[in-house]
């Protein structure tokens, strides 16, 4: 999965590095505790996205912990990092816990993230933030779409949101992209913001096919929790 590898990089060099050697074929084998906790990273967002919190929390702790042995208040702040933004990516607007309680020894990037995330963002912190956020933290719908990776793509769209600056085109692209990824958490969150938009713009058809869609979704997602009881 490359969706940690490419959030580190793009905001975090300290646990862009670890992850870019554990991930290179030659060289000395990594230490244990790099293997693990970027493992543990990419199960715990994999999981959350596909709506499986149990596995998430579980992996999360796991990563949290491999972390910890480091010592390193900025590589356990780029997973606190990853950790919320998931949930700006699904809606999900509540404080990164984790992270403040590291942000006096995390970098100025890593906060200035932080507050991207809350859509706080003070204009002169903006330069430290991913080049493609920055546009969109500035309140500028239209850079989602060039943003590549979808993890980044539907945290933009989630911040803007946030700030109710999310356009139609917005709304519809994060969908898109959820689906895409086969990310039935994210997904579930945009499909009801476009319903409740169809049925406040009166409708009814297209709100009609949005909830089918959802209970579809939901379905699956039932389905999938029978089937591993």
């Amino acid at each position: 999965m490359k969706t940690l590898m490419n959030f580190a990089v793009k905001f975090a060099a300290p646990l862009a590095g670890v992850l870019l050697f554990s991930a290179c074929a030659s060289g000395p084998k990594p230490p244990d505790w790099q293997l693990e906790a970027k493992g543990s990273m990419e199960r715990s967002v994999a999981a959350y996205m596909e709506g499986n919190t149990r596995v998430e929390t579980a992996e999360l702790a796991r990563a949290r912990s491999q972390l910890s042995r480091t010592g390193r208040a900025d590589l356990l702040a780029t997973a606190e990092l990853l950790h919320c933004a998931t949930r700006v990516a699904s809606l999900v607007f509540e404080p990164c816990a984790g992270f403040e309680k590291l942000r006096q020894d995390a970098t100025a990037a890593q906060q200035a993230y932080a507050d991207y995330l809350r859509g706080q963002v003070q204009p002169q912190s903006m330069a430290l933030l991913p080049e493609p956020q920055r546009a969109a933290a500035g309140g500028n719908a239209g850079a989602v779409q060039g943003i590549a990776d979808p993890l980044s793509q539907l945290v933009a769209a989630g911040v803007l949101f946030q700030k109710g600056q999310a356009s139609p085109t917005v709304i519809a692209q994060a969908m898109d992209t959820a689906s895409a990824q086969g990310w039935r958490r994210p997904l579930l969150a945009w499909l009801n913001v476009q319903a409740q938009r169809a049925e406040q713009g009166g409708d009814s058809e297209e709100a009609a096919r949005l909830r089918r869609r959802i209970a579809l979704t939901q379905g699956q997602a039932a389905n999938a929790a029978q089937e591993k009881r």
